[in-house]
C-alpha cells in the first residue's frame, strides 16, 4: 500500500469537467493498492494517517493532526503508485486487481471516518482531474 499525502489549502476532483468532490484545508491523499496488500495493512495505514502531525500550529510548526485542526481528507485511488519503474515504460502488474483494490479502498475510507475524520473521495476507477493548492508545500510518502 502506497500513500502520497499532500497538505493542501484546498483540493478538488473533476470527472467529465464537473466537480465530483472538494475539500478546504486538509490532505489530498493518493492511495495505491499493490498485490500483497491486506485489510490489516489498511487498518494500520488509516491509523498512521489519522495521527500524522503535519498540520501547522499557531507558530507554523507541523504539530497538529487533522482532527485537531478540523481538516478534511480527499482520498483518490491511484493504481499507478504501484508501478514497477525499473524499465523505461512502467509496468502495472504489481497493482492489485480492480475488484480487490476497490474493497480495500472502501475499507480505508470507512476506517478514516470511524476515526472521526471528514472524508471526501474521488470516483474509483474513473479518469479524474485533480486540482489542488499545496500548502507548504508539504508532501509525505507513506508505505506499509
Amino acid at each position: 500500500m502506497k500513500v502520497v499525502v499532500q497538505r493542501v489549502k484546498k483540493a478538488r476532483v473533476l470527472v467529465e469537467n464537473k466537480v465530483f468532490s472538494e475539500i478546504k484545508k486538509g490532505y489530498l491523499v493518493l492511495v495505491g493498492f499493490c498485490q500483497d496488500d491486506t485489510q490489516e495493512k489498511v487498518l494500520k495505514m488509516a491509523d498512521k494517517l489519522t495521527n500524522l502531525r503535519v498540520m501547522a500550529d499557531e507558530n507554523g510548526k507541523m504539530n497538529y493532526n487533522l482532527i485537531q485542526t478540523k481538516g478534511e481528507i480527499l482520498v483518490v485511488s491511484q493504481f499507478t503508485l504501484c508501478a514497477d519503474t525499473s524499465q523505461r515504460r512502467p509496468s502495472f502488474i504489481l497493482a492489485m486487481k480492480e475488484e480487490e483494490a476497490k474493497k480495500l479502498y472502501l475499507l480505508f475510507i470507512d476506517e478514516l471516518k470511524k476515526r472521526g475524520l471528514t472524508v471526501k473521495t474521488g470516483k474509483f476507477g474513473n479518469y479524474m482531474e485533480i486540482e489542488l493548492i499545496n500548502d507548504g508545500p508539504v508532501t509525505i510518502i507513506l508505505e506499509k
